[in-house]
């Protein structure tokens, strides 16, 4: 089967295109084992680095070429020493995220075998949960690439937390498929809303419409956590939980808290999901100390190029991206059982070019 389908490829900034060009190779063997060909690639300059050169962070048209793609896949952005003049990152990526209206973020956490995990509980080993974080509105409607801050001079800044009900019914709706779609590939298939509605009226508007939506699936089981003692779940047992909803700013902290407990930003992927189009990144950042020493851990973004096929694979109607979605997932549970992946990022002897190899082995020999 020949199914052809065209990805912005934004590599970024540091380590970007080191870790791109190893989930690329990856996804290619991936697709080529189910009969698919390798989609079409248009390479995007955007990031710190191309500011520093041109003045601008992404090239001319590059954001609306981004938009027509069914798919973007970034490496990272950002580099400390390069700042706006008020300090802020270069974030092209974010105003992508506004203009595209990438509301639903998906952030994986999943412990694998022989990986790092932070907790002594034998039941750490089950940890296999997805975090949904808006990705657009909360306290991050304000933030700096947007310009929408009031700065009264030296005197006060105030930020906006905004919620809005057709972006939140979007993401609970978003939410609640996915733990329905989860339940259906054996996992426990509950939905937890993640607010502070105790103390914020936009959190208890947050819960309302959580509760409006929650009644067009009634198959769901539901419950809510305030954040704060979400933080305490999370280190205490975890393992209780499936599909997390939340604000961004909450869903940004908790999923780096989250991500921690197995393995760290090396293992953390994401996917950042509107109406038309979808943007797939490793959730760390730029590294740029060890760019181009073939130390990079690629695993967070291998892992976000299997979201992005899976994502294809809705969006297309062709599920020979989502069986290429299970070789990789497949490959990387086994290299891991089989103690075949030993990332540097953990202590072990492998850097990306050795990690990429495995992979890629793995996939070429998986059951298509």
């Amino acid at each position: 089967m020949r199914v052809t389908s065209n990805i912005a490829v934004i590599k970024g900034d540091g380590i970007g295109g080191d870790v791109i060009d190893s989930a690329l190779q990856v996804m290619e063997i991936a697709l080529r084992r189910v009969g698919c060909v390798m989609p079409h690639l248009d390479e995007i300059n955007a990031g710190a680095g191309y500011y520093a050169a041109e003045g601008i962070d992404i090239e001319e048209g590059g954001e609306e070429r981004a938009g027509k793609a069914d798919a973007i896949f970034l490496g990272a952005i950002g580099l400390p020493s390069i700042r706006h003049q008020d300090g802020t990152e270069i974030s092209p990526h974010l105003r992508l995220r506004d203009r595209y209206g990438l509301y639903a973020g998906v952030r994986p956490v999943k412990a694998y075998p022989n990986a790092p995990q932070k907790l002594a509980a034998p039941e750490a080993a089950g940890i296999d949960l997805v975090l949904i974080r808006e990705s657009t509105e909360g306290l991050f409607y304000t933030a700096a690439v947007h310009g929408r801050s009031k700065i009264e001079g030296d005197h006060a800044v105030e930020e906006t937390l905004r919620i809005t009900r057709p972006t939140t019914e979007k993401l609970h709706r978003f939410a609640f498929r996915l733990a329905e779609k989860r339940r259906q590939r054996g996992r426990q298939g509950k939905l937890t809303c993640v607010d502070k509605a105790n103390v914020f009226n936009a959190m208890a508007f947050f819960r309302k419409i959580f509760d409006e939506v929650k009644s067009e699936f009634p198959l769901v089981e539901t419950s809510y956590q305030y954040v704060d003692a979400m933080a305490l779940e999370l280190i205490r047992q975890p393992w209780n939980f499936d599909v997390l909803v939340t604000e961004n700013m909450f869903g940004d902290i908790l999923s780096d808290l989250a991500a921690g407990l197995v393995g760290g930003m090396g293992m953390a992927s994401c996917g950042e999901i509107g109406d038309t189009t979808g943007l797939f990144q490793p959730a760390h950042g730029s590294a740029p100390d060890i760019m181009g020493q073939d130390k990079a851990n690629p695993l967070a973004t291998i892992l976000s190029a299997a979201l992005m096929l899976d994502y294809l694979a809705e969006k297309t109607g062709q599920s020979s991206y989502a069986d290429a979605t299970q070789i990789i997932e497949k490959a990387v549970e086994q290299g891991f059982s089989d103690h075949a992946l030993r990332p540097k990022e953990f202590g072990g002897d492998m850097g990306t070019n050795a990690i990429t190899e495995t992979l890629c082995s793995l996939c070429e020999n998986a059951t298509a």
